[in-house]
């Protein structure tokens, strides 16, 4: 059934429309929120820190004179899903977040 306006177009009532919605968007799902996880990637004991030397410098020329080492490290968050286990995030660091050799890392789930 159509409706005719003043100036000769139509438009169709809105009962037509009645359920449509739920056929073009599903019904809501739930997505599994991501759950943060901290990585800390330092130098093992021992092994040279040429970073942490160079910040260490700057420190003491800025007259920071209280500081008597410093050693650089990296700092990721991951997004992952709220599943991972502990033996995948662990994994992920061991092949590719930190070098095993000459770094060690801390995982945390905040």
């Amino acid at each position: 059934m159509q409706i005719a306006r003043r100036d000769g177009s139509f438009r169709l009532p809105l009962a037509m429309f009645a359920g449509i919605g739920a056929r073009i968007f599903p019904p809501f799902q739930q997505k599994a929120r991501p759950m943060k996880v901290n990585v800390y990637v330092t130098l093992k004991p021992g092994v040279l820190d040429p970073q942490g030397k160079a910040i260490h410098h700057a420190l003491e020329g800025l007259g920071f004179g209280g500081v008597s080492d410093v050693r650089a490290g990296r700092f990721i968050e991951l997004d992952v899903a709220d599943g991972t286990s502990d033996a995948d995030l662990d994994a992920m660091c061991a092949k590719l977040l930190a070098n095993t050799v000459i770094e060690n890392y801390r995982i945390e789930r905040p």
